[in-house]
Formats: C-alpha cells, structure tokens, sequence
C-alpha cells in the first residue's frame, strides 16, 4: 500500500493553498490570538513587557525560514508572539495563573533562528538543547521575580511548564504548546489554515482524562479531531522534508562559521535580532570566494538565494554541493477525542477510533526522503 505523503514532494506542499487577496487580514495575529482566549488577562501585560519576553520579538518562530527563497512564508511570526499565544490557550482552559505564566516564559532562553541553534548542536532529533538555560536565565531576572512576588507566586512556579499537562506533555499528546505553533506555522508555512478553520477546530477542543488520568486537551467531534490531526501531520510533513532539514542544518553551519571567523560573536544570538544578525551578514560576508571566507561566503549566498534542493541516494561533490543526511524530530498528534455513545469507549485515541487516522499517522511515521538533500553552491 502506497504511503499517503508520497503525493507530497516540496513544490506540492508550496502551491497547494493559493495566497489569499488580503494576506494581512487573513492572517491577523491579533485576531488569531482572540479566538485563543476572548478574555484576554489584564495581568500579562506587564509580563509581556519584560526585556527577556521583548527580545523574542526578534526572534522567529519558523526557525529563519524567512530569510530564504526557498520558503514562500506568508507572514512572519515571533517567538513572543508563540509565547503569547501558549499562555492564552493555558488561561483559556485552565484560568490559573501561574500555569499561564509558565506558558508565557517557556521559551525565554530561544536563540536567533529558534531550533536552529538545536541543529548547530547536533540535536535535531530532540530539539531541546535551547530550552536548558531557560530555568537559570529565569530565576536570575529581578524584574521578573519582583513582579511575580506582587502577585503572589513565585519563579519556581513558572520556570518549567513541563510540569503543566495542558501546556506541555509528550508526542503524540496535544499541549497548549504543540497546540499553537502548528496554527501559525499552517498559516505561515503553506497557507493550510485559516481564521476560520482555526476557529472551527478550537472550538471543538476541551480538556480530558487520557490513560493515565491526566489532564490532556482533546476534542469533542470525531470529524474534527480527523482534521485536525491530518492538517497537523501534513504540516509536520513540511518539517522533516530534505528542505527543511537543509535549511536548518545550513544555516547552523553558517552561524557556526560566522563565529569561527570573527564575524559574529556567539552572544550576538541572544542579543540581536534575526534582522540585525542578516545585516551584520550581508555586509560582512564578502562576494569573494577565496581566502579563510570562502566557505561562509558560499553557504551564505546559497541559502539567501536557492528556490529548490536535488533529492539524491548518495552525497555529491561536497567541493560543488552543500549535502545532509539527517533524521528530525517527527512531530504530530494522535489526540483524545470524546466517543459517542455507540461506540463502547468514553473516550479514546484517534487511532484506536478512525482508521483514516491510523493511516495518516502511521505513514507519516513510516515516510522516509531520500537518503540525502542537496544544494548546489553558488
């Protein structure tokens, strides 16, 4: 039997959803956010306001993507925006505090690029590296302790919201986290959600019991909850494909070689821009290719510049070609979903309830790029 996504190659996943006329308000981030939490907590401003959230603001959530052509990313989306966005879903369903606030911080120590910086330190499997500071870096900002002394909570509380269910569990469990950066990342990436369809599938959703008695998000409507799950899957997809696995790795390499060369400085990722880090690139990365920054040079050029990548079993010249072989972290969901009364479960997996899900979820496990992804150098 064929695999699902075998349909699925990148120039397919990029012109499925055709743009819409009015791009800014198809995909207004305000109005997004309103459908999250219609009552928006007065408390998260001031949170919000904090130099550690503000520099997320420079931060993308699509892993420097947008800085390509070979993306055709739709909008840009930031770090704080996700953060936002997690701690609204968390306040929605839970109306608790400091769970919102662990929401809100969980991504306080992301570099430049996001899980960039996980490639640059061979963790692309996990995509956990950049989350190690984030406890330390929290726990040493007076201005965010004074504030959560004012209402009455303390850092511990809020530091790791992997203590959390609703704002953070395993794959293929659905958290507030997972939640909101595949709403963003379907809008941005390939246009595959919209407000509308937004709204439908977050309207259906509602917190349950899994297996083991913990609070989980799931959803109401078998329907939806097949949606849902292959509209996930399908942008997952889009994430372990060679380009994206490529593009990831490639530009690790280059901030890896910036720093080896003198052109950027490793404290530059939390203290710049994406913006301003492109900037100190274009104009310290010289046309030349020879001398000690050639390399830089070349993979620079080639990632600012490439529209496609060869898809090969086998590396090629690595003097012409800038080749990975690599395995990624597989992200998607097999959420709860309430049963109805004729089906003998209260409640269950998708995948044990609709064979339509098993597949796209057990074929999009089992779906394999070629052995390699390749880019000619320019």
């Amino acid at each position: 039997m064929s695999n699902y996504f075998d349909q699925f190659d990148w120039p397919t996943m990029m012109s499925l959803n055709e743009w819409p006329a009015d791009c800014a308000r198809a995909y207004d981030i305000k109005k997004y956010h309103k459908i999250l939490s219609p009552d928006y907590p007065d408390y998260l401003g001031k949170y919000i306001a904090l130099p550690v959230l503000q520099r997320l603001r420079g931060v993308g959530l699509l892993c420097g993507t947008d800085w390509t052509k070979l993306y055709k990313n739709r909008f840009y989306y930031s770090r704080l925006d996700h953060s936002v966005g997690v701690a609204l879903i968390i306040w929605h369903f839970t109306n608790d505090k400091a769970q919102t606030l662990a929401g809100l911080f969980h991504d306080a120590s992301t570099p430049v690029f996001s899980h960039v910086s996980d490639f640059r330190k061979g963790d692309a499997l996990t995509q956990t590296a950049t989350e190690a500071p984030n406890e330390s870096l929290l726990k040493n900002d007076q201005a965010l302790c004074k504030l959560l002394a004012e209402d009455g909570l303390t850092v511990d509380q809020i530091c790791d919201y992997h203590i959390y269910p609703v704002a953070d569990n395993e794959i293929p469990q659905l958290s507030a986290d997972r939640l909101e950066y595949m709403f963003p990342s379907g809008m941005a990436l390939d246009g595959s959600w919209d407000l509308p369809s937004i709204e439908r599938a977050y309207n259906d959703i509602t917190v349950l019991k899994n297996e083991d008695g913990v609070d989980e998000l799931g959803f109401k409507t078998l329907e939806i909850a097949e949606d849902y799950c292959r509209r996930f899957c399908m942008i997952g997809h889009i994430l372990q494909l060679n380009e994206n696995k490529l593009t990831l790795h490639m530009l690790g390499q280059i901030m890896n070689l910036a720093v080896e060369q003198g052109v950027l400085h490793e404290d530059d990722f939390m203290n710049k821009s994406e913006r301003e880090i492109m900037r100190v690139l274009d104009t310290g990365v010289p046309e030349a290719l020879e001398g000690p920054l050639a390399d830089l040079t070349h993979l620079y050029h080639t990632f600012r510049t490439m529209t496609k990548i060869e898809h090969t079993d086998h590396a090629l010249p690595a003097d012409e070609y800038f080749c990975i072989s690599l395995n990624v972290k597989q992200r998607y969901i097999d959420p709860l979903v309430q049963c109805s009364r004729s089906l003998s479960l209260s409640k269950g997996r998708l995948s044990q309830i609709s064979p339509f899900a098993h597949k796209i979820i057990e074929d999009f496990k089992a779906y394999h790029d070629t052995s390699y992804g390749c880019v000619k150098l320019v």
